[in-house]
C-alpha cells in the first residue's frame, strides 16, 4: 500500500509539472495558431503516442455501458477544455487564466461529493479553499488589468468541462486501465476537433510543429495517463486539489523560459497553494494502542 501511494504521488507530481509547462507552451505558440488548429494538432499527436503503447500490449475493451462516460470525458475534457483554454489564452494573461481555470478543482470536489459519494471531508474543503485563495492571489498579482469578458467566459467553460470530465473518468478507472481510458478519450477529442483540420494544415509551420509535438506527447499523452493512474488510487476531490500547484509552477516556468517576472505577491499565492494542497492531502495516522509496561491483565474471579 505504501509503495502504491508513493507511485500515485509521483504520477500526480509528473502531471502537475507537465500541465504547468502546457500553459507556457500554449501561450508561446497560441499567438500564431488558432485554438481549433492547436487543439487538433495536440490531440492527434497524443492519440498516436498513446495508441502505440495501447496496441503494444493486451487490451481490455470497454463495455457498452462505459462508452457514455468515455464520450463525456473525451468530448468535454479533451475537446471543449482544450478549445476553450487555447482561445482564452489569446485574450487573458497567464495569471488570470490560471486563476479562473482553477475553479475546476472546487467544482470537482463538489461534483464528486454529490455524484461519486465521496462526501465533503473537512480537510479537503479547508485545503481547497486555502489553495484557491492562493490561486486568486496569483491571478490578481499577475493581472495586467485588461481582463476581457469573452476570455473570462472561456476560462469558466474550460473549468466546468474539466470538472465534469474528471468526475466522469473516475468510475471508468475502476474497470479499465488508465492508459486505455486516456487513449480512447484523446481519440474522441481528436475526432471532435477534425473540422479544424484545414486550419491546422494552413497554420502549421516548422517553427511551431515541435511545440505541437511537445504538447501532444508530454502534457497530453504522458500527463493525462499519469493523472488517470493517480486518480484510480485516490478520490477525485483530493486529486483535483493537487492541481492547485499548477498556477505557481506555470508562473515559475514562464519566468524561466519566457522571461516573465512574476509580481512579488505571486510568491505568497504560491505558498498558499502549497499549504492548501498539503492540508487537503494530509491523512492522520491511526492511533496505535500502547500497553503500559506495568499493566497486568485482569484475573478472572
Amino acid at each position: 500500500m505504501r509503495k502504491q501511494g508513493a507511485l500515485a504521488a509521483g504520477a500526480a507530481a509528473v502531471t502537475v509539472v507537465l500541465w504547468a509547462s502546457a500553459f507556457v507552451a500554449i501561450r508561446h505558440v497560441g499567438q500564431g495558431m488558432s485554438a481549433g488548429a492547436l487543439s487538433l494538432g495536440r490531440l492527434l499527436v497524443g492519440s498516436v503516442v498513446l495508441g502505440f503503447f495501447v496496441f503494444a500490449r493486451r487490451r481490455r475493451w470497454p463495455a457498452r455501458a462505459d462508452w457514455k462516460l468515455l464520450l463525456v470525458c473525451g468530448l468535454l475534457w479533451f475537446g471543449v477544455y482544450n478549445l476553450a483554454l487555447n482561445e482564452a489564452e489569446r485574450h487573458l494573461d497567464a495569471g488570470t487564466t490560471a486563476m479562473l481555470v482553477n475553479i475546476g478543482p472546487l467544482l470537482i470536489a463538489l461534483l464528486a461529493g454529490l455524484f461519486l459519494h465521496e462526501g465533503f471531508p473537512q480537510r479537503l474543503v479547508i485545503g481547497s479553499l486555502v489553495a484557491f485563495g492562493g490561486v486568486v492571489v496569483i491571478g490578481l498579482s499577475s493581472s495586467g488589468g485588461g481582463t476581457e469578458v469573452w476570455g473570462v467566459v472561456l476560462c469558466l467553460v474550460a473549468a466546468v468541462a474539466y470538472a465534469i470530465g474528471v468526475v466522469s473518468q473516475k468510475p471508468l478507472l475502476g474497470r479499465l486501465p488508465a492508459l486505455e481510458v486516456t487513449w480512447l478519450s484523446c481519440v474522441i477529442g481528436a475526432v471532435a476537433c477534425l473540422p479544424f483540420g484545414p486550419a491546422l494544415v494552413r497554420e502549421v509551420r516548422p517553427s511551431n510543429v515541435w511545440w505541437i509535438v511537445f504538447l501532444g506527447a508530454f502534457p497530453t499523452a504522458i500527463a493525462f495517463t499519469t493523472w488517470a493512474y493517480a486518480l484510480a488510487r485516490t478520490t477525485a476531490g483530493r486529486m483535483g486539489a493537487t492541481t492547485y500547484l499548477v498556477p505557481p509552477l506555470a508562473i515559475a516556468l514562464g519566468w524561466l523560459l519566457l522571461g516573465e517576472s512574476p509580481a512579488p505577491l505571486a510568491f505568497g499565492g504560491g505558498a498558499l497553494c502549497l499549504v492548501g494542497v498539503a492540508i487537503s492531502r494530509y491523512r492522520a495516522k491511526p492511533a496505535t494502542r500502547v500497553d503500559r509496561p506495568d499493566s497486568k491483565p485482569l484475573s478472572k474471579s
